[in-house]
């Protein structure tokens, strides 16, 4: 059994306890996720339209702030309801604090182009004329590679490369740390797939996410893998909601999907609550009409979400919950979220428009990836270093100074560089590299 005591410790990972003025330890959290530069970058990175010129059209930054208000609530609303059974210095604010916390941070590791960014990276490891390379590593380094995760790439962000690099990251909370981490658990090896289940930190991070586990008091289920945190439950059902909803207010946007299609799903969720006087206004927008929509669903789910935590708190604590939360609530709200999710995939993700520009992105990473850990192996390798490589070293000197032992860190220090990256920063970077030249600073 996990206790509250535990998993809402406000100790900071590489820095001592000190006094907080004006804010709690988790408000501070927050302040330094919103302060940092690799919150900024997501201002221009894929939510699931790339280059959408719209700027109604979400992008990575305003989808993390719209989880983040969903899970603020989601947090004060457990918050009040488990009143008394949790540490006498906490209060509802600070769970939500905690969880709006992780949830603006829980996209921060992601690359360019959103997923298509993580299956070009997969894949060009995968590539066989990456052999070689991964044959001089660890079974487990090349699985990390190969699978190249945002949620382990997140997590190595904000304990080792954002502000205080290698001693700390952003020096978070172990309570925030531990509601971001959805897997709690290395990847596993096995043979080498873009497809292999999901994970939550490379081998270089291992070491950080036993600390973390241990603070906290997570179970451990098996060797090297733990339960979740129960507030990364929340995180999760933030983000789901969010982006079930939100990619099909989008999909409007883009004209992808027509309004009327897309109403009636969003009244099923509402059930017996009032329908919003916005659609049967007559000057009403179908932009006005889905915001409101949206404003009802939310209340619905968040009040539902809620509840069905503090039914399973004890489930929770014994780190034995199976599934997601919305698993748990009413059925028509599960299928809801569903049926929208479905939706996207169908008639959303497989657009043509999407599309092409996605494979765009494959070609601009693959380029990225090509030079640049040609240029950091060279280095680690002492060759003779041409003018190209100093150059190419001199930026990822310029993003992150670190020394590198292996291949390995070579590939990690790259990746570091290339995830930071805004969509158009990685384009513009790629297509210099192959010979488009700026004509002006």
């Amino acid at each position: 059994m996990m206790s509250w005591q535990s998993l809402l410790s406000a100790h900071r990972l590489g820095a001592s306890a000190r006094p907080e003025l004006a804010r709690s330890p988790y408000h501070k959290d927050h302040d330094r996720i919103v302060f940092s530069s690799a919150f900024r970058h997501l201002n221009r990175k894929t939510q699931v339209h790339p280059f959408a010129r719209n700027d109604h059209v979400h992008t990575r930054l305003t989808h993390s702030l719209e989880v983040g208000c969903v899970g603020r609530t989601l947090g004060q609303l457990v918050g009040e309801q488990l009143e008394g059974r949790l540490p006498g210095h906490l209060n509802a604010v600070d769970i939500g604090a905690i969880i709006q916390s992780a949830c603006l941070a829980h996209d921060i590791g992601n690359p360019p182009f959103g997923h298509a960014g993580e299956f070009a990276i997969r894949e060009w490891f995968l590539h066989a004329d990456r052999r070689a390379l991964l044959a001089r590593m660890t079974a487990a380094e090349a699985h990390d590679l190969c699978n190249f995760e945002g949620n382990a790439q997140g997590l190595r962000l904000l304990t080792q490369t954002e502000h205080h690099p290698f001693q700390g990251g952003m020096r978070l909370t172990f309570a925030t740390l531990g509601a971001y981490i959805k897997y709690p658990w290395p990847a596993r090896v096995q043979t080498l797939s873009a497809h292999m289940p999901k994970f939550g930190c490379y081998q270089s991070e291992l070491t950080i996410m036993r600390r973390i586990a241990a603070e906290l008091g997570l179970i451990e289920c098996d060797n090297d893998c733990w339960s979740r945190h129960p507030l990364a439950y929340l995180v999760e059902a933030a983000d789901d909601l969010c982006y079930a909803l939100i990619d099909l207010e989008d999909g409007i946007e883009m004209n992808i999907l027509p309004y009327d299609l897309v109403e009636p799903l969003f009244i099923t969720l509402l059930a017996d609550q009032a329908i919003p006087p916005e659609l049967s206004q007559a000057d009403s927008t179908p932009r006005r009409k889905i915001a409101a929509l949206r404003g009802a669903a939310f209340n619905v789910l968040v009040q539902a979400i809620a509840a069905t935590f503090v039914q399973h708190e004890q489930t929770l604590l014994q780190g034995q919950l199976r599934g997601s939360l919305l698993q748990y609530a009413p059925a028509h709200l599960h299928a809801g979220i569903e049926a929208a999710k479905e939706l996207a995939r169908t008639r959303i993700f497989a657009n043509p428009r999407k599309a092409q520009i996605e494979l765009g992105a494959y070609a601009t990473l693959g380029t990225l990836l090509d030079s640049f850990i040609e240029a950091a192996l060279a280095e680690l390798e002492d060759q003779a270093q041409t003018f190209r490589h100093r150059r190419l070293l001199d930026m990822l000197d310029a993003h992150l100074k670190t020394q590198v032992h292996t291949p390995y860190e070579a590939c990690l220090r790259v990746l570091d560089y290339v995830t930071s990256l805004s969509d158009h920063n990685a384009m513009d970077l790629a297509q210099n590299l192959s010979g488009r030249i700026e004509r002006a600073y």
